[in-house]
């Protein structure tokens, strides 16, 4: 572990998930936040963007062409997609990357032209960065220069998928992914789909058969089974703040059985700190992971013969976004991996 603490910076921080850094950040014994950006609220105080984290001593907002990269070790970068591939392209050689944006999570440029609808401006880079599912990819994070953040559904998706089809205990065709979302998980940018009156007292499906995270889980479930994977992919908004439930409906491989899923999975996580394998008949639920970075994952016998249900449940804003980039940053600076993640959920 290095002795110095890291100084980071948080571009693109008054949003969500530059919060939800600032959170956790203040909790981490070895990290100093050097530089914060806000190009639309430069020049502004923290507290006056979030007050509940008014009480911290930190730097003020500042555009990103003002931030002094001189002493800065590692930045997290907070932007919507198709905006980080630029800024990270003139970031010195020697600023270490955790980018919680889409742009170089999909290995492929042409997919991600596909799914984004642009060309991607920095493929050279996209060469360099590593997939960061901390759980299942902890080597290649921990010699990674630049880490592409996994997002929220791929997350509690292929957690307990991933294992199951390295190990060939679930079939790789007709997998259906039913994934439900706090509003969070939309940003913070003025949104209609946003308001209250349009969530509240609701639920409802959207990007429906193209949602942009569908070819990021196929990738790893791809990668995983050593074939292309096609998965039945459909996100809905729920009326909460924070938190994602997907329920995961899976062929089980001829001699399987669900008690087989759960006790694969039990064995791939024992020595987990964030993921948790649920006894036989325990539902995981959004609210036991609220606030906090773990996923709890629980097996169900399928009523249809020869298929079993899997449910996942992260903090889409923690393990799915800021939590998980923490988490990264630990494996990339030889820190304890729980260093600044040590909270508990928050219940009820």
């Amino acid at each position: 572990m290095t002795d110095s603490k890291t100084n980071v910076a948080i571009i693109g921080a008054s949003g969500y998930t530059g919060a939800e850094l600032v959170r956790l950040l203040a909790r981490h014994p070895r990290t100093a936040i050097a530089a914060m950006t806000a190009d639309r609220k430069a020049g502004q105080a923290f507290s006056s963007v979030f007050p509940h984290l008014g009480f911290l001593e930190l730097p003020p907002l500042v555009a990103l062409d003002d931030v002094t990269w001189k002493g800065i070790d590692l930045a997290f970068c907070c932007l919507p997609h198709a905006t980080t591939q630029e800024v990270i392209s003139k970031m010195p050689r020697e600023v270490a990357v955790v980018d919680l944006s889409a742009d170089f999570r999909l290995k492929d440029v042409a997919v991600y032209e596909q799914w984004y609808g642009g060309p991607h401006r920095a493929p050279d880079l996209q060469k360099e960065a590593v997939y960061g599912l901390t759980e299942l990819k902890r080597a290649e994070i921990a010699k990674a220069r630049l880490v592409a953040n996994p997002g929220c559904y791929p997350t509690s998706a292929q957690l307990p998928l991933i294992p199951l089809l390295e190990q060939g205990k679930i079939l790789a065709e007709d997998i259906i992914i039913d994934s439900k979302s706090g509003v969070s998980g939309a940003g913070r940018s003025p949104k209609e789909g946003s308001l209250y009156a349009e969530v509240t007292e609701g639920i409802h499906a959207y990007g429906v058969a193209k949602h942009r995270h569908a070819p990021e889980i196929e990738q790893g479930l791809s990668e995983a089974a050593g074939k292309p994977v096609v998965a039945n992919f459909t996100p809905h908004l729920m009326p909460m703040s924070r938190g994602i439930l997907s329920s995961i409906y899976v062929k089980l491989a001829p001699g399987v059985g669900p008690d087989d899923l759960r006790a694969s999975l039990a064995a791939r996580y024992a020595d987990e700190p964030f993921v948790r394998v649920l006894p036989a008949g325990e539902a995981p639920a959004t609210r036991h992971v609220r606030g906090s970075n773990y996923c709890f994952i629980g097996v169900f016998k399928d009523r249809v013969p020869g298929r079993a249900i899997i449910l996942s449940v992260i903090d889409n804003m923690v393990k799915g976004a800021s939590g998980q980039a923490v988490q990264n940053m630990n494996v990339m600076r030889g820190y304890p991996e729980t260093m600044g993640l040590e909270q508990l959920p928050l219940f009820p």
